[in-house]
């Protein structure tokens, strides 16, 4: 229980490290050098969310669930983003990066506890996962809240408050749902297809910069670090 809730902690806690990254690079750098660090930490993360879709999120639901179930359920988490994507665009939101990173992190927190039950190294493996992509999820969900006018020192608060989140979501997937293998890659399965239309439609072009090309090499980093440490963990 104690190991668990450390690494639900440490999971969550790269949420406010994020944040506070993105308020010291506002203070302290030029808006040249805050650009090239924004798209290179959007292309790492949108990396990391493609190994964590890849390595963590589908497999096992690809194991135990029947093609029309799997397919229903990725195609339906697509769609839900979609829908609320489509409803931050129409208010004039710049939350995309915000989205992915709660959209991401409290299903895989709730899979978190659950998989600490039934397969320690697995758990392990997915705290790393959820920790590496919450800092730059985080860094870059600041400076898109900061654009929504809204104070860094509330920012970190809120930041602070979904990293705790995430020890509860632990707690709430050992005690029910450690026995629900199905329930659980199915919620993971969900995220996914919503994660993968977020990456395409919102993080991938925004890692872009005219007359520059090294920024994507990000991706291809976030991802490596993502197959190292399924080679270590898994």
């Amino acid at each position: 229980m104690f190991e668990m809730i450390l690494y639900s902690l440490f999971a969550g806690i790269t949420i406010f490290i994020g944040g506070v990254l993105g308020s010291i690079l506002e203070k302290y750098s030029t808006r040249t050098i805050e650009a090239y660090i924004l798209h290179w930490t959007v292309a790492f993360g949108g990396g990391l969310l493609v190994a964590a879709v890849a390595f963590v999120l589908v497999p096992s639901a690809v194991e135990v669930l029947s093609i029309p179930t799997f397919s229903t359920i990725f195609l339906a988490g697509a769609f839900v983003f979609f829908l609320i994507d489509k409803a931050i665009e129409t208010k004039g939101g710049l939350l995309a990066q915000t989205m992915a990173m709660l959209m991401d992190f409290i299903p895989e927190a709730i899979a978190l506890g659950a998989l600490f039950v039934k397969n320690h190294k697995l758990g392990i493996l997915l705290a790393f996962f959820i920790g590496l992509q919450n800092l730059p999820e985080s860094f870059n969900a600041y400076f898109d809240l900061r654009k929504s006018n809204h104070s860094s020192g509330k920012i970190l608060m809120i930041f602070l408050g979904i990293g705790c989140v995430g020890v509860i979501c632990a707690l709430i997937g050992k005690d029910l749902l450690a026995e629900h293998v199905k329930l659980t890659d199915s919620i993971m399965l969900f995220a996914a297809g919503g994660i993968l239309y977020l990456i395409f439609q919102d993080i991938a072009p925004q890692s872009k910069i005219r007359n520059h090309w090294e920024p994507a090499l990000g991706a291809s980093l976030g991802f490596l670090v993502g197959m190292i440490g399924t080679k270590i963990f898994g």
